[in-house]
């Protein structure tokens, strides 16, 4: 039997409550190296409150998360991303009116060299290098690193906002419903640079309503309910209607077939 692949996130027992409101009761999680690892849950299961706990966003008020092993305290997203972990929201924080290039590295910017670095000049040429570089490596079709981003797609944008996280990302991508409000030809196109994100080595977190797509491409599901981790279950071996029922408390994790719950 094949040894697992080695667990590069994990959250242990994580509580969040909001004055009377329990969002997270005791959350457990866990991200594989080389997966997309989908997290699924009705309104109210807790899956918004643990990604915020992973990116940095919230802290929680109990529990562990670990990163290779080791514990972190993430006080705010900033924190997360020294650590190596990028997030795409579904509200891209792209900057319209710049291009490309400059989206890429928007916040990082690279500094020429010597004084002129000093004084706080960016050297644009080797952003605009790098950025085909990166480009050209996840294949994302687009003509100039030097377009508006306001000129492209709603999909080209995601692809912009997926291609930067992936860029500086050390240990994980979180994508929050990348997808949502992409027409069929452009949630496609997310998907695919999405399977090259893992397959450059990135696991990936997806948070998506669209089960067709998460079928489409999760190596896993995460079902988050009532707070709490429902099940893992894997997409080969159990169908599109007991995932969602499971889900919604329709179908008990003990009445799905021992192959479904994914280890």
């Amino acid at each position: 039997m094949s040894a697992q692949p080695k667990i590069v996130m994990q959250a242990t027992g994580l509580v969040k409550r909001y004055g009377q409101v329990t969002a997270l009761d005791g959350a457990d999680f866990e991200l594989r190296a080389g997966e997309i690892l989908a997290v699924i849950g009705d309104n109210g299961a807790g899956k918004s409150s643990l990604i915020k706990c992973l990116s940095g966003a919230t802290i929680p008020d109990e529990g562990e998360i670990q990163l290779d092993g080791h514990t972190i305290h993430f006080k705010s997203p900033i924190d997360a991303r020294r650590s190596g972990i990028e997030t795409v929201y579904q509200d891209l924080a792209v900057a319209p009116a710049m291009t490309i290039a400059e989206n890429l590295f928007l916040g990082r910017e690279l500094r020429r060299p010597g004084l002129a670095g000093m004084l706080g000049m960016i050297d644009k040429k080797k952003m605009l290098e790098e950025s085909i570089a990166r480009m050209n490596e996840l294949k994302v079709g687009i003509r100039s690193m030097l377009q508006a981003v306001e000129t492209l797609s709603g999909g080209q944008r995601q692809c912009v906002a997926v291609a930067r996280a992936a860029a500086f990302a050390q240990h994980v991508v979180i994508m929050d419903e990348p997808t949502a409000a992409l027409g069929v030809k452009e949630g496609n196109m997310v998907l695919e640079l999405i399977r090259r994100v893992r397959d450059k080595g990135l696991p990936v977190v997806l948070i998506s309503h669209n089960m067709p797509h998460v079928f489409e491409v999760a190596d896993r599901i995460h079902i988050a309910r009532l707070g709490k981790r429902a099940a893992v279950v894997n997409p080969k071996y159990i169908s599109m209607s007991d995932t969602v029922a499971v889900m919604t408390g329709a179908k008990a994790v003990g009445d799905l077939p021992p192959e479904a719950l994914a280890h």
